[in-house]
């Protein structure tokens, strides 16, 4: 594809979306910007949950990490699904007995105004981390085919991308979402089995020789028993699925501000529990992608780059247009979806957890207020991929997981102490253990080889931080617990 073919195949897409966040946000107050006013359809937002979910690091790397690391990925996709059912049957009930605009109000309920910005400030980290991370991987992809070829520089990219999630956003915030992801998730799907579709059919293979041929793949193996040291060690990444699940979805007010804008705590676990089933036939679909690219690529004698990451779109670009204009819309729906939801989460928690507005502010400053962070929001977004984009040596999925497990783990320990004890703590020192666990757990990782035999950690480093911050706690509890809060499980 050339690289007018990208930007048209990109604008058409973007009039589509942005035409449905038109509709569906142009009445948006500020209640709509931030819970979509409690109404969403609880099918509808399983489905656009998956978009936000199924990011463009997804997208790009899963396929391309089968070749070194076959299906162990799945490993995780099932801890995944675990971890989607605890939140759907504990913190779900939780959230909406409390009703919570921001999931971190939770933290000052239960132990105080310092723990409460620490959790709203650890996931503002987080989620600016991540998301940035996750946007990256578009920004990289449209600078190899568009923005480099029309000698464009990167910074420009940038721009250009951030600018179009925040003008499909800044309308509607939850209230748009949860149906321009909707569309996004369709394109998705629809984008990955139709070049499951063409490669198989260029292969010759019919669908069961399809399957068998992936089956009978070295990339096939999915379960790994053997070497406790391997970072594909099954319970290794099984228990690092659920708990990241736990931390990035049920911890994290992006993936749950949707999920909160359901009518109530019934259709939100319907909608969790739903969407942890699509989950894993979706990343199953990735895999088998994976396998099937290189296989096309040795049956055609292609040479791929030696970065996984690559992998998908360097073929996608030697295939037909149809592919090329399937891999870019998947792609942008992908990272979009993710990217557009980040941005939104991100306002709001700086809105209502970090400046208090609701608080203290008129409806119609909240919405000035609300507007300008949103701004602020993508602008700091573009210079955190600028910064990127120099510093980036590993594969993409791999460092947004290791970013989260050193940002969530304190949120977990938090979450954790505050539900299964009734111990009130001294408040003011809560930032500290959340700093200090992070730490620890970074020391711990740089010398665990030469410390524990030769073990490597993968990553269960969530847990151990979260382990820390716990302990931390425990060693904050107050001797006189007359402050005790009164939510613990619902």
């Amino acid at each position: 594809m050339s690289p007018i073919s990208v930007l048209i195949t990109i604008a058409a897409y973007f009039a589509v979306l942005y035409f449905i966040s038109y509709l569906s946000g142009r009445k948006a107050d500020n209640a709509g910007f931030f819970s979509g006013n409690r109404k969403s359809p609880w099918y509808i937002v399983a489905f656009a949950t998956i978009g936000a979910a199924i990011s463009g690091v997804t997208f790009v790397s899963v396929p391309g990490m089968v070749a070194v690391n076959g299906f162990s990925y799945m490993q995780m996709v099932l801890g995944f699904a675990v971890g989607q059912l605890i939140i759907a049957f504990i913190l779900i009930p939780l959230y909406y007995k409390m009703n919570l605009v921001s999931i971190y109000e939770y933290l000052e309920n239960r132990f105080g105004i310092s723990s409460y910005k620490t959790g709203a400030w650890f996931f503002f980290i987080s989620k600016m981390l991540g998301a940035s991370v996750r946007l990256f991987v578009v920004c990289a992809v449209l600078q190899l085919l568009v923005f480099a070829p029309l000698h464009l520089p990167f910074i420009l990219n940038i721009i250009f991308t951030v600018g179009i999630v925040w003008l499909y956003t800044f309308r509607g915030g939850v209230k748009s979402l949860i149906w321009t992801d909707s569309l996004k998730t369709f394109c998705l799907i629809v984008s990955v089995g139709l070049t499951i579709y063409y490669i198989g059919k260029n292969l010759g293979l019919t669908t069961g020789s399809m399957w068998s041929l992936i089956g009978d793949s070295e990339m096939s193996k999915t379960f790994f028993f053997d070497d406790i040291n391997d970072k594909r060690y099954f319970w290794k990444q099984f228990l690092a699925g659920v708990f990241t699940t736990i931390a990035i979805t049920g911890l994290d007010q992006d993936m749950m501000q949707k999920t909160l804008s359901c009518k109530n705590f019934r259709d939100a676990r319907k909608n969790m529990i739903t969407s942890s089933i699509l989950q894993i036939f979706i990343n199953l679909l990735f895999m088998t992608l994976g396998v099937l690219l290189y296989v096309y690529a040795a049956k055609e004698f292609i040479s791929l780059p030696e970065k996984g990451d690559d992998v998908f779109p360097f073929l996608a670009m030697q295939f037909p247009p149809l592919v090329g204009v399937l891999f870019i819309v998947g792609l942008i729906s992908a990272a979009y979806a993710a990217a557009g939801s980040a941005l939104t989460a991100l306002t709001t928690s700086f809105t209502v957890d970090i400046l208090e507005s609701p608080k203290t502010k008129t409806e119609s400053q909240i919405t000035s207020i609300r507007k300008k962070v949103h701004i602020g929001m993508a602008a700091i977004m573009v210079a955190v991929i600028f910064a990127i984009n120099l510093l980036n040596n590993d594969s993409v999925i791999q460092t947004v997981y290791k970013v989260a497990s050193y940002t969530y783990g304190p949120l977990l320990g938090m979450f954790v102490f505050g539900m299964f004890t009734k111990k009130a703590v001294k408040d003011r020192w809560v930032p500290l253990v959340a700093i200090v666990s992070p730490v620890l757990c970074f020391i711990l990782d740089l010398n665990s080889q030469a410390w524990f035999n030769g073990y490597q950690f993968s990553h269960e480093r969530l847990i151990l931080n979260a382990f820390f911050t716990f302990v931390g706690l425990c060693f904050l509890i107050r001797k006189n617990n007359r402050h005790d809060t009164k939510l613990i499980l619902p």
